[in-house]
């Protein structure tokens, strides 16, 4: 087993892990809060119990870790190989039993993810991938979808916490992109947006100021299935603009 295997068989055993927690969960870790810098950003106790216990099972491959609850990484630079992790992602819909959500963890160098693992809550399915490697769900080989029309495309976007709806020409240039898609769709949860565009449920993804734990996992399983990312910097430290797709459909 290489390297990179190994460190595969860790990402996907801690996400295992989490999920467990996340099954045997008590009333406490449903308490949550919204966030002082960032009114809209919801805060649970879960993200924290979620945090601890993958902090702990990464802790054997002794790489860094960035990750949403610290938004620091700690004991490398940037350019070495490192962990990403959002310990849930889509904590409203977590707390308020909308939708799925996930826990989400990435191999990166540098800004580039390796690959990624993302497991489904309360699904617990697992999925993971990368450019080198294919994605799969469950040990099933997955793969973007065929469709090259957007009229015909299905785009998955949101509005992450720090989208400004006061600046009318932000809020312009999005209504301009979601409106050449047939269909769109909000999840809720980045990473199962990225995980649906690479399992062809979705044709596209697209989303302005997103942190990058919330989507270097599921980059990962979009270029493992076949399709393409363009990723450019945010406007806020650790923020992306993404846009992913089958590779059939262009940004503009």
């Amino acid at each position: 087993m290489d390297e990179l295997d190994h460190l595969l068989l860790i990402a996907k055993e801690t996400v295992r892990a989490a999920l467990k927690v996340l099954a045997d969960r008590d009333a406490g870790m449903l308490a949550h809060r919204f966030a002082n810098d960032f009114p809209r950003e919801m805060k649970a106790a879960a993200d924290r119990v979620l945090d601890d216990e993958i902090q702990r099972n990464l802790a054997i491959a002794k790489l860094p870790i960035l990750s949403e609850e610290s938004a620091v990484l700690v004991g490398s630079t940037y350019a070495d190989l490192h962990w990403v992790v959002d310990p849930l992602d889509g904590t409203v819909n977590f707390i308020r039993g909308l939708a799925p959500c996930a826990v989400s963890i990435a191999l990166c160098k540098g800004d580039v993810p390796i690959f990624g693992v993302i497991g489904e809550y309360p699904a617990h399915s697992l999925a993971w991938g990368g450019p080198s490697i294919g994605t799969f769900i469950e040990g099933r080989l997955i793969h973007v979808s065929t469709v090259d029309e957007k009229s015909q495309a299905v785009l998955c976007t949101g509005f992450p916490s720090r989208f400004n709806f006061e600046a009318e020409l932000e809020a312009t240039q999005f209504l301009k992109v979601i409106g050449t898609f047939a269909k769109v769709r909000m999840l809720g949860a980045a990473s199962l947006s990225l995980l649906h565009v690479a399992k062809g449920a979705a044709d596209a993804y697209a989303e302005q100021d997103i942190m990058i734990w919330d989507v270097a996992a599921g980059l990962a399983l979009v270029e493992g299935a076949g399709g393409r990312v363009s990723v450019s910097p945010g406007r806020y430290r650790h923020s992306l603009n993404i846009f992913a797709s089958n590779g059939l459909l262009q940004h503009n």
